[in-house]
């Protein structure tokens, strides 16, 4: 691959959400990876400094490794797509799709894409009518936030006006879902492709912001021990559910499998964590492809409207 083709690139990192500490970890993994490439490569956050300086420093394209709000949910996407600047990932509609939970589930309902059953939730619903609909437990979560921040796994109906408010606190669209017990997955997507699937094996109640980051017991295991058939099947259908949203590029797509092999998609990542414990690399390494590969690839696939 011809790095020098890819001209001055600024690594977005950081930025305003909540996530922005693993964006950070994200973006300098990137960083060194697309320097070792031989790319010249440098960091910008936005939170510091003014998006109008990637064209005062006149950057030729940009690895957006940006997490959550104001990164990943359209808004910085349109901004460079203003300024002409290319970028990697999914573009302006796609992104603001994905980043909201509650319109993600609407379009996969509308294709057949099976999902699992919620409610939207206010200061005003009926609590214990929702967890008697949805049955125990439940999760309760923000529509449009990342890595589980401000998720809730509810076990007893009185919990759940509690969780909402945890929930509100970070997003006032609030979703609760029915539970699906089963193996949890991650289907990584690269270009056109559904890399091997990563099975994920919790140590205690739930996948939350503490199991994915900092938590060493967590285990991952890719080849994900489905049958090969169903692995396929799943891998098949998370690209569908990848594309219906319009995105494009790279990213991930979140499911789980009951006891009786059927699937439920939970969310679609278009900028996903590229750290030590990030699901991508480790699917890209089943794959074949080593991490300074899967940095250059997605560079290469860069979006320009």
């Amino acid at each position: 691959m011809q790095t020098n083709n890819f001209g001055k690139v600024a690594v977005l990192l950081g930025g305003r959400s909540a996530e922005r500490d693993i964006s950070l970890q994200s973006g300098q993994a990137v960083l060194t990876a697309l320097r070792g490439g031989g790319v010249d490569a440098h960091p910008f956050d936005p939170a510091l400094d003014s998006l109008e300086e990637l064209r005062r420093q006149k950057f030729n394209r940009a690895f957006i490794a940006l997490h959550g709000r104001f990164g990943e949910d359209g808004t910085v996407q349109g901004a460079l797509e203003l300024m002409e600047l290319p970028y990697t990932g999914s573009g302006v509609m796609a992104s603001a799709l994905a980043m909201d939970k509650w319109r993600t589930k609407l379009i996969w309902q509308a294709v057949g894409i099976q999902s699992p059953r919620f409610e939207i939730l206010n200061a005003q619903s009926n609590f214990l009518a929702v967890a008697e609909k949805l049955g125990l437990p439940l999760i309760v979560k923000p529509a449009r936030e990342g890595s589980t921040i401000g998720l809730s796994k509810v076990h007893k109906a009185q919990d759940v006006a509690e969780a909402y408010r945890l929930a509100a606190k970070h997003d006032p669209l609030v979703l609760a879902e029915e539970f699906v017990s089963g193996k949890e997955l991650t289907a990584a997507i690269l270009g056109d492709t559904a890399l091997p699937l990563v099975r994920i094996e919790v140590v205690g109640d739930l996948y939350d912001y503490h199991a994915k980051y900092l938590s060493n017991d967590t285990r991952y295991h890719c080849p994900s021990g489905l049958a090969d058939h169903l692995e396929k099947t799943i891998q098949q259908q998370a690209l569908s559910a990848y594309q219906v949203l319009g995105c494009a590029g790279w990213g991930r797509v979140d499911l789980i499998v009951n006891e009786h092999n059927q699937f439920y998609f939970l969310e679609a990542n278009t900028s996903p964590g590229m750290t030590s414990h990030s699901l991508v690399p480790m699917a890209a390494k089943a794959a074949g492809i080593s991490f300074q590969e899967l940095v250059l690839k997605i560079l290469a696939l860069t979006h320009v409207e």
